[in-house]
């Protein structure tokens, strides 16, 4: 059974692991510790760079935590351009994977709103009146009518994300 640090105390993001690793490697194939962690950046991340850094940096500090951990997994939502997205970077003694998620146009009067330094959790709760929406199905949650939540969105990102540790070619170097 794998030790897995999930630097994060979001359940959406720590279900979306969980099923990654059944998925991946059987049912009860993990234990998942979660770990509160400073991403490093603003809690609501503006463009591609600034949430991969704080998905990277969720790692790094995660290791620090718990040295002793089979894999580190960070997940960073932010905001670029017009949509929202997130980076999953994850991490074992040996590799290194990371992948974005698929991205959702938000609609103008939100934009507005996180471009004022407010954060879309924050956004959408004040819409639907679903306190903590984040830690639920989220915007994709509510945009796609349940069709596809930020779990579905991030588990899929996740099996992206592990690409690298199941296919020899990555581990394959130029001499």
């Amino acid at each position: 059974m794998y030790h897995v640090i999930a630097a994060t105390t979001n359940p959406a993001k720590i279900n979306a692991i969980s099923e990654a690793f059944t998925e991946l490697f059987g049912p009860d194939s993990c234990r998942i510790e979660s770990v509160e962690v400073n991403s490093g950046v603003p809690n609501q991340p503006m463009g591609d760079k600034e949430t991969r850094t704080g998905a990277r940096h969720r790692v790094m500090s995660a290791r620090q935590v718990r040295p002793e951990a089979d894999f580190w997994i960070g997940i960073e939502a932010g905001i670029d351009d017009d949509m929202t997205f997130a980076w999953i970077v994850i991490e074992n003694n040996q590799c290194r994977g990371e992948a974005r998620s698929a991205s959702l146009t938000l609609p103008p009067v939100i934009l507005k709103s996180l471009y004022e330094g407010k954060e879309l959790g924050d956004e959408m709760a004040q819409l639907t009146g679903i306190s903590n929406i984040k830690q639920q199905g989220g915007a994709i949650g509510l945009f796609t009518e349940g069709r596809l939540s930020r779990t579905s969105v991030y588990q899929q990102a996740l099996l992206l994300a592990f690409v690298p540790f199941h296919n020899d070619i990555y581990q394959v170097h130029d001499k």
